[in-house]
């Protein structure tokens, strides 16, 4: 039987729900998902993973055999019978809303709003956390990776160096919503409908006794649109032998080595035999960094393929991003809830983001009350879940990336910079503040000995 991922949670998650539920306790509480603080060399975070979590939630079940393993922990042992019960008819039944997948954020946005009954809204956690931390990354890589390459393709290869078969997956998606153009990753195309590229590695011309003969080969079964890996020996030769054929081919994919000098070579070779239409693939350890030096030294290259940097997002491979509770609603009244603990204070109550922009770009945004409106600012947050049915239907990948490309063209050039960017101007409102000071006041302040110091 194939496991539910209703157990895909951290223990304590369950262990507070044990004991919501032993206590009583089934007031509606209010999460916030959102990143505390941006990465070095991040400037903004394009959001994926919003369809994943919802899918999470909509489908959420404990197996009769989740159940019986939970009985079996030690950490149960005391709990009576009326919790599996309860686990056994769970249902996520609660409402959610947030940003559209694809949209661009800043530190300390919500990204996601959970109001639910609070052990629905706890149990949650982990996998919200998760899938929106690791295609978060991913996206917000690859739109730093495509803004490299400058207008030419990105092609995602990631797949083989991810951590983990369904991380390739995930990958493969949040690098197309970021703007890549195709994935090495078949089950990604064949589940997102995102376009796939490929056509041989080096064990391909290795398995032939000659170079020539796997080339030839090659575009016997794939005829004018076979890409030929010519530095398995020698680039250079590999690109005269390419270029001798007499077989037309769409193009040649260098994997190593010096790649400016190497393409510029190969190109030169190319069109001094009239195969001035045939593209030059580069791959090979690549990120935006490399990239934007070859491209800002005129690299005759058409496409990059990125794997490992890309799936990883190895320069930043973790977002600061946390699921805190904002309020919980008890006896028909409202209680404010806020963390002060040393550099983890966060804002209490629900929230909403206004975007200002000037001449069609971003300007900067305003963290809100809920309650609050700013009519010269588009709010962010929206309804995407009610009682734990999607508001609307699962978009499409390309539709997202739609989104994604036009959100990234109006955001100012200087937060594209891939170092240094400046830090994009994200305010909270003065109606936000008050209320921190005033749940501060309730929490901390009260019953402290006069001039005893208070979190920041």
């Amino acid at each position: 039987m194939l496991p539910t991922r209703a157990l895909l949670v951290d223990l304590y998650e369950l262990t507070m729900a044990a004991g919501y539920f032993e206590h009583g306790m089934d007031f509606r509480a209010t999460f916030e998902l959102f990143v505390r603080s941006l990465p070095p060399e991040r400037s903004f975070l394009v959001v994926a993973g919003v369809d994943d979590a919802l899918d999470y939630l909509e489908n959420l079940r404990f197996s009769d055999d989740d159940i019986a393993y939970l009985r079996g922990l030690p950490a149960f042992r005391t709990v009576p019978d009326d919790f599996f019960d309860y686990l056994k008819k769970f249902r996520f039944t609660g409402d959610v809303a947030g940003v559209a997948e694809g949209a661009i954020v800043f530190a300390e946005e919500p990204i996601l709003q959970v109001t639910a009954p609070v052990a629905e809204a706890q149990i949650v956690e982990t996998y919200l956390l998760s899938v929106i931390n690791f295609e978060t990354l991913v996206a917000s890589k690859a739109a730093r990776v495509v803004r490299a390459a400058a207008g030419r393709s990105v092609l995602e290869f990631g797949t083989r160096r991810a951590q983990g078969p369904e991380a390739g997956l995930r990958a493969a998606r949040a690098a197309y919503l970021g703007g890549c153009d195709a994935t090495s990753n078949t089950e990604a195309g064949h589940l997102y409908g995102i376009p796939v590229a490929g056509t041989a590695a080096h064990s391909w011309t290795q398995a032939f006794p000659t170079e020539r003969e796997s080339f030839e080969a090659l575009l016997e079964v794939f005829p004018e649109t076979g890409v030929l890996l010519i530095d398995t020996y020698d680039d250079l030769a590999g690109a005269e032998t390419a270029a001798s054929l007499g077989t037309k081919f769409s193009a040649v994919r260098l994997d190593s080595g010096d790649l400016l000098q190497k393409s510029r070579e190969v190109r030169s070779i190319l069109d001094e035999r009239g195969l001035a239409d045939v593209k030059i693939i580069a791959s090979g350890d690549l990120n935006e960094y490399r990239i934007e030096k070859l491209v800002e030294a005129g690299a005759p290259i058409d496409s990059f393929g990125v794997g490992t940097d890309l799936a990883t997002s190895r320069d930043a491979p973790a977002l600061s991003v946390v699921y805190k509770l904002a309020e919980i609603e008890r006896n028909g009244q409202v209680e404010y809830k806020a963390k002060f603990s040393e550099e983890k204070v966060y804002c209490p109550g629900r929230k909403q983001v206004f975007r200002f922009a000037e001449d069609g770009k971003y300007h900067h945004d305003v963290i809100a009350r809920s309650d609050e409106n700013y009519p010269d600012g588009e709010p962010l947050l929206r309804p995407l879940m009610r009682s734990g049915r999607r508001v609307e239907a699962r978009r499409s990948a390309s539709s997202i990336r739609e989104t994604v490309l036009s959100s990234l063209d109006r955001l100012p050039e200087p937060y594209h910079t891939l170092h240094g960017a400046p830090e994009y101007p994200v305010k909270k409102s003065d109606a936000l503040l008050q209320l921190l000071e005033q749940v501060r006041s309730q929490y901390v302040t009260a019953g402290k000995p006069a001039g005893a110091p208070r979190a920041r």
